[in-house]
């Protein structure tokens, strides 16, 4: 006999499975992005990544979300000497995923779009995660910067 309450159960592991699941792996991934990057060239608190689960919210603070790591992202690049070949690394990917967002309300071609720009963005995200973690003692001075970079003010 069928039984509702375990459609209802089902129903509830398969969203938690396909979207909460690696919604939660996602922001560990911005969250520990941010971790890595320095606090001077922070441009906002690793929890903050947290605010995407408010409703209705983050809609707009996933635009604000996207800009503000991709300038972390690019200020630590420069601290650390690591070549990014835009100022503002992971923004294009980024505000493309966040565009196809809006363009799911048209079936299959926008989720599809989002699913991949997200997948890509989350991608790039960690490789810079992984670069900066991997040259976090490759920064100068700001002493050394000066003496390196012509600038004669000690």
């Amino acid at each position: 006999m069928y039984n509702s309450l375990d459609f209802g159960a089902g129903f509830q592991f398969l969203f938690l499975a396909l979207f909460l699941i690696p919604a939660i792996f996602f922001l560990l991934t911005l969250q520990n992005t941010l971790k890595a990057i320095s606090e001077e060239n922070r441009k906002m608190p690793p929890a903050n990544v947290w605010l995407m689960f408010i409703p209705l919210f983050n809609i707009v603070w996933q635009f604000i979300m996207v800009d503000r790591i991709a300038q972390s992202i690019g200020a630590e690049c420069r601290r650390l000497n690591i070549p990014a070949k835009e100022d503002k690394p992971t923004y294009g990917i980024g505000l493309a995923w966040n565009i196809c967002n809006f363009l799911t309300i048209i079936p299959f071609i926008g989720g599809l779009a989002s699913l991949v720009t997200f997948i890509i963005y989350w991608v790039k995200v960690s490789e810079f995660k992984n670069l900066i973690k991997a040259n976090q003692h490759n920064f100068m001075l700001d002493a050394e910067r000066n003496i390196f970079h012509g600038d004669k003010t000690i």
